[in-house]
């Protein structure tokens, strides 16, 4: 996840307290010498805190001469090197002097200087000065959102303690958000010093290893202070954004910034993260290839082929492979979107004309949705069950019995359970993907599941989240530490542990590193569901609303992979034994049919149904021209459609008597007939021919009678 970029034109216009307006000074020496004094601390040490204040003063009378020098020579001792050999010992010794300074409010320290400083004892100096920053209230707070102590105690004298230095605000009850936003962005901009490798051997370094720390300190402030009401942007951890901004001429860079922003109104941001992906690596090559283009207006329809040729062939850094179909049908979805939709708005200096279409973007197969199988259930549901964490346990079994997207999971509210007046679970998600809510049933293992994690979260002392596509407030059920758990800690890691006990593995660790993983992913749970409920005879439209399907096209990928179904259907007509009825009958016992005959109906024996069998007219014999199937030589049934036989042997016998009773003696004659062949049908299949014995309708599949 990428930190909101923050410019510096914004903190300054935004500064929740300027730095002091007044030149930095020393204070009076008697002010120091008294404070120093009067600290119960052995007399050796006060009297070298005293020299070393003295040394200080001689080397730096103006303390603004002190802040313009080098960096390193500020920080006084680099990483390494033993407290009582520093590179710069004066400025080295001088940190407590400085610490009494900024808390009194004569100077403001700047963040590169305390992130090269390291450690500085800025809440035992506070409390020698008689402040109270706030600090134990807060640890408390965070204690009863479920915070390790330890932890947040490091995390909170840090954070509170620099921020203080920084802006000169002295308790956490004053802080507000751009206090951290602009603590994050100090943290970002310390890896683009030129001096950093005094401090850290590589940039990548810094960002693993004390950039992470420092971000994942303030994120936990971000958290206290959003459920205290101080801050207002939800609790979420931002990484940094390593990227640049987006480098493009400026009237290229207005219109693009222009398109995004009405774009973010009503998309999603990781929407809007892809079509700006899109913007800039087409900008990039752009100007690579040809620099003479400075507005979208002069861009064509050949630059863009160009553009798709060179993202197609080239291989990316990361990989060393060229992008993947998805990748590609993504960034070209993107630029077409951007040129369509500048047009359609008439946008200056755009060509005014969409470029490129849907014909322009690679094709890819759709693979068929992979569900699990049954023998892979039996293993992997057991270990599931015995879960220790209640929310990786929870999630899994909702996602298994509902079938719900991930997101729609983790989004859950606490109030997202009740009952059907039967007494089944019956379970709320949220309108994700689809901006729809839905209703279904849940299997009681996962209600169960769901309803130990609404005990534990039901008195949390939280504060509500505002669900950034409706307003609503909600109070979530996945939370822990005052926020949402991520998709990766309830379905990734949780999945992959599972399979592992099950013994599910397979060779090959992320981005085919070495090691195991799991043959089970948690989204195939989603697969599952719907291939059963299709198996099972679930009508197309209860698989849509299980699954949260905005179309029938979606819903009948699943009606169209029952496998189990397609096989039952072909072994009872062309397995050996099966008990068939029809003219062409004689032709399949007797093993008449071609090879090529055979192999066609293998493929599409399904789409040959009719009312009351199959039709085996062959492409090579041309299009049926007859309706009387019954006596067609290309109809054959089986014993699975005897209830429809029966059935229609009741409406002929009933159609007899209605044409009898009005004299119509040829109608008489034609509907006994019809009688007459289903009766031998169904004694031909070993079938009594007394209708009623059964439901006239047959499971739905993908036929022509759909």
């Amino acid at each position: 996840m990428r930190a909101k970029h923050v410019s510096a034109a914004a903190l300054a216009a935004n500064a929740p307290q300027a730095v002091d307006s007044r030149s930095p000074r020393h204070c009076p020496e008697d002010e120091y010498v008294s404070w120093v004094r009067g600290q119960d601390i052995h007399p050796t040490y006060r009297n070298a805190k005293l020299r070393r204040y003295r040394h200080f003063m001689v080397a730096w009378p103006k303390i603004s001469d002190w802040f313009a020098a080098p960096l390193v020579e500020r920080v006084g001792r680099l990483p390494g090197e033993p407290h009582n050999a520093p590179s710069y010992p004066i400025s080295f010794h001088a940190r407590p002097y400085l610490l009494f300074l900024a808390l009194r409010g004569y100077i403001r320290l700047d963040y590169p200087w305390m992130f090269g400083a390291l450690q500085l004892r800025v809440t035992d100096t506070a409390s020698w000065l008689g402040i109270d920053l706030g600090i134990s209230a807060l640890i408390e707070e965070a204690t009863a959102l479920g915070y390790n102590r330890q932890s947040l105690t490091q995390a909170m004298n840090w954070t509170v303690g620099r921020i203080a230095l920084r802006t000169g605000v002295l308790h956490v009850d004053d802080l507000v958000e751009n206090h951290i936003l602009e603590a994050l962005e100090a943290v970002r901009l310390f890896s683009e010093r030129p001096d950093l490798h005094f401090f850290y051997p590589s940039a990548e370094l810094y960002r693993a290893n004390a950039s992470k720390q420092w971000i994942t300190h303030l994120h936990q402030l971000q958290v206290v202070l959003f459920h205290r009401g101080q801050v207002a942007t939800q609790p979420r951890k931002h990484m940094p954004s390593w990227k640049p901004p987006m480098d493009m001429p400026p009237t290229m860079m207005a219109a693009a910034t222009k398109w995004l922003a009405a774009r973010r109104l009503t998309d999603a941001p990781s929407t809007v993260d892809k079509l700006e992906l899109a913007l800039r690596v087409f900008s990039e090559w752009l100007g690579g290839n040809h620099p003479e283009i400075t507005t979208f207006a002069d861009v064509t329809r050949d630059h863009v082929l160009a553009w798709i040729q060179h993202i197609t062939e080239t291989p990316t850094i990361r990989t060393g492979k060229p992008l993947g179909a998805m990748s590609r049908i993504q960034r070209i979805s993107g630029l077409s979107q951007f040129f369509r939709e500048t047009a359609a708005w008439q946008y200056a200096d755009v060509p005014g004309h969409a470029l490129i279409g849907p014909g322009d973007a690679p094709k890819y197969s759709q693979r068929v949705p992979r569900f699990i199988p049954d023998h892979e259930l039996d293993r992997l549901m057991p270990v599931i069950n015995e879960m220790t964490c209640p929310f990786q346990r929870a999630a899994l079994l909702v996602a298994r019995w509902s079938g719900a997207r991930r997101d729609e999971i983790r989004r859950l509210p606490i109030d997202c359970l009740d009952r059907y007046p039967d007494g089944t679970a019956r379970l709320r998600l949220p309108g994700r993907k689809t901006y729809k809510e839905r209703t279904v049933p849940l299997h009681e293992d996962a209600a169960e599941a769901l309803q130990k994690i609404i005990n534990l979260r039901q008195d949390a002392p939280e504060r509500p989240f505002t669900d950034e596509r409706t307003g609503e407030q909600i109070r979530y059920l996945f939370m822990r530490h005052g926020k949402l758990l991520s998709t990766y800690y309830l379905f990734e890691t949780s999945i992959d542990d599972a399979c592992q006990a099950a013994g599910l593995i397979r060779p090959g660790g992320k981005k085919d590193g070495p090691g195991v993983r799991g043959t089970v992913s948690a989204h195939r749970f989603r697969h599952t569901v719907g291939t059963q409920l299709a198996e099972r005879g679930a009508k197309l439209h209860t698989i849509m609303k299980v699954l949260g399907h905005s179309s029938v096209n979606m819903a009948l990928v699943y009606a169209q992979i029952s496998d189990q179904e397609v096989l039952r259907d072909y072994k009872s007509v062309l397995a050996p034994g099966a008990v068939l009825a029809g003219p062409a009958a004689m032709d399949i016992k007797s093993g008449t049919l071609p090879d090529e005959a055979v192999d066609w109906l293998k493929t599409n024996f399904l789409k040959t149904e009719l009312e009351l069998g199959h039709c085996l007219r062959l492409p090579a014999e041309g299009p049926c021209e007859c309706d009387l199937y019954l006596t067609c030589a290309k109809f054959v049934t089986t014993p699975d459609y005897a209830p429809r036989l029966r059935a229609r042997l009741e409406v002929e016998q009933q159609l007899v008597q209605d044409a009898d009773d009005r004299g119509w003696t040829r109608e008489v004659e034609r509907h006994t007939a019809v009688a007459r062949r289903l009766t031998g049908l169904l004694t031909d299949l070993g079938e009594t021919a007394d209708p009623g014995d059964g439901d006239s309708s047959r499971r739905s599949s993908c036929t022509s009678t759909d």
